[in-house]
């Protein structure tokens, strides 16, 4: 897997620049990082997060607005938490993307 590294490496740059109380969507993020196509490998890069200080993988959710695993703490329920006290706006359980889509 070494030769997805350097689009890891773009992934990450992505994702450290969502800022609080936004979120993008794991196509959007793949887009950004070169590659429309890669979403799940955005998926995968999330779940190897580096530097979960610097890189908000929790700010990154389902094109629909859903939350699809957070490896941290009890796993959703931590990502709902943690978006939720950053402002995001949700609608149950999925966020509202028209609100709170980072627009990067």
């Amino acid at each position: 897997m070494s030769y997805l590294r350097p689009f890891y490496a773009k992934v990450y740059a992505v994702v450290s620049k969502i800022p609080k109380g936004k979120v993008a969507t794991y196509q959007q993020v793949a887009r950004l990082a070169g590659n429309s196509k890669a979403f799940r490998a955005v998926g995968t890069a999330m779940k190897n997060n580096p530097d979960m200080k610097t890189i908000p993988c929790h700010r990154v959710v389902g094109s629909d607005g859903r939350m699809h695993g957070y490896s941290a703490g009890e796993g959703v329920n931590t990502k709902i938490t943690m978006l939720t006290d950053e402002g995001v706006t949700f609608v149950g359980d999925r966020v509202q993307l028209a609100i709170s889509q980072w627009k990067g």
